[in-house]
Parts: C-alpha cells; sequence; structure tokens
C-alpha cells in the first residue's frame, strides 16, 4: 500500500510539474498576432483608399488640362478659319478689281 501511495504521489507530481510549465503565452500571442492582422489590413485598406483619391485629382486635373488644350485647339482652328476668309474675300476682290480695270481698259481702247 506503501508503494501505491508513493507512486501516485509521484505521478500527481509530474503532473501538476508538467501542467504548470505549460505555456500560457500561446493564447495571448496568438490574440496578438491577430490583432496585428487586423491593423495591417486597416493600414493597407488606408492605403488604397488614398491612393484611389489621388488617382482621382491625378485624373481629374489630366482631364482639365486636356479640355483647355481641346478649348484652345477649337479657338486657334476658328482664327485661322477667320483668317483664311479674309485672306479669300482680299485676294477675290483684288481679282475682281483686276479684272473690271482690265475689261474698262479695253473697253476704252475701242
Amino acid at each position: 500500500m506503501k508503494k501505491l501511495l508513493l507512486s501516485t504521489a509521484l505521478l500527481l507530481a509530474l503532473t501538476v510539474t508538467f501542467t504548470s510549465c505549460r505555456d500560457e503565452n500561446k493564447a495571448d500571442s496568438v490574440e496578438e498576432a491577430m490583432d496585428n492582422a487586423g491593423d495591417s489590413m486597416e493600414d493597407a485598406a488606408d492605403d488604397v483608399e488614398d491612393a484611389m483619391d489621388n488617382a482621382a485629382d491625378d485624373a481629374e486635373g489630366a482631364m482639365e488640362k486636356a479640355g483647355k488644350a481641346v478649348d484652345k485647339a477649337a479657338k486657334d482652328t476658328g482664327d485661322a478659319v477667320d483668317n483664311a476668309v479674309d485672306e479669300t474675300g482680299k485676294a477675290i476682290d483684288n481679282a475682281a478689281d483686276a479684272t473690271k480695270d482690265k475689261v474698262n481698259d479695253l473697253t476704252d481702247d475701242n
């Protein structure tokens, strides 16, 4: 009976020793890792949002520049057309005057 009692006490002592030496920080480290992963995901989402905002701002600026370039091109084209019309009108007037003068010269000679 003494051996049985001593064996039971030895087994109980070993069980208590191994149970008390177990790493209790694993649960804390897993929870901390989950928190860190959540924080990293939030940071990544914020970075993506910032990048999208910057891209939208850049696109808006590019569209404004393109609109101004189109407006300037349209104005320049309109000015060129107006100048061409004026020059063509002057050339037609000059040709008409020259034709009149030649007709007058020919009719005066006869």
